[in-house]
């Protein structure tokens, strides 16, 4: 799938990997792309690349909630009237809210579970809001091909769209997030099940699980921690770039052979 003169559209891309694909993606000749974030820097980041690029790259910025459906449907309703269907998305946008599962209080004696209500905030931004913000995509493309009067996909077409669902090496267990690691693993099954039906429409869907990575998420572990259990159980003995990152997804994009899940934690494991 050609990069150049597509329509993207990014959540998470006021920092970190959201940042840097949009960036990437720019470099590489899209021909717009909607910033989404709950922070206002995602308006700083469009207009430096409008003025970087001389607006030969369209940016524009969403503020507000991925979690909010309306949010979502007015973010596709206006990129899609303003330059055609989006064909590329990456929902990028997540966060933590690491405790253990289960903590003795010393004090009381007493078991503390992790708290429900931040399992539901995690659940709902790190695997629900991804999933649907794919699925919407999914579904303006199934629209735009019905009204063309195009049923299933042919190989002899192009690629209608690719999806990069972000994962994270935390999937595979990671002591202090139950909440983070079961969305991140939640986002394989979904990948792999819409791999099988959007394929139907000539979408591709894949998952990309990034190791710890030089973000704002990362640095709020502390650098004690990222000392000592993160850089000497790396190869490289530093934290990725988000650039890295963002190489591999657009490598993702571009390379329609690419399927499944990409490992790129630089050789970091969870530790027993």
């Amino acid at each position: 799938m050609d990069i150049p003169g597509k329509v993207a559209v990014i959540t998470g891309a006021g920092s970190g990997i959201g940042e840097a694909v949009a960036l990437e993606l720019v470099r590489r000749g899209i021909k717009a792309v909607a910033l989404v974030d709950q922070v206002n820097g995602v308006s700083h980041l469009a207009e430096s690349i409008d003025q970087f690029t001389h607006k030969h790259a369209q940016t524009v910025a969403y503020v507000g909630d991925v979690t909010d459906e309306a949010f979502r449907r007015q973010v596709y309703d206006e990129v899609t009237s303003r330059w055609g269907v989006p064909r590329i998305c990456v929902p990028a946008a997540g966060i933590t809210r690491d405790s253990l599962a289960a903590k003795i209080d010393r004090e009381t004696g007493k078991a503390q579970l992790y708290p429900l209500e931040d399992f539901r905030r995690v659940l709902e931004i790190n695997l629900l809001a991804p999933i649907y913000w794919a699925l919407e995509m999914v579904g303006r493309i199934a629209e735009d091909r019905h009204t063309r009067g195009q049923g299933r996909w042919l190989p002899e077409e192009h690629i209608q769209g690719t999806v990069v669902l972000i994962g994270s090496v935390s999937s595979r267990g990671n002591k202090g997030q139950i909440s983070y690691a079961a969305t991140k693993a939640g986002l394989e099954g979904a990948a792999a099940t819409l791999t099988l039906e959007a394929m139907y429409h000539g979408v591709r869907c894949g998952v990309i699980h990034p190791g710890y990575t030089d973000t704002p998420m990362v640095h709020a572990l502390g650098d004690d921690f990222i000392q000592q259990r993160i850089l000497p159980h790396t190869q490289l003995g530093r934290l990725i770039r988000p650039e890295e990152i963002a190489d591999a997804i657009c490598f993702m994009i571009g390379n329609s052979a690419v399927s499944g899940e990409l490992w790129a934690d630089a050789g970091w494991a969870p530790s027993a």
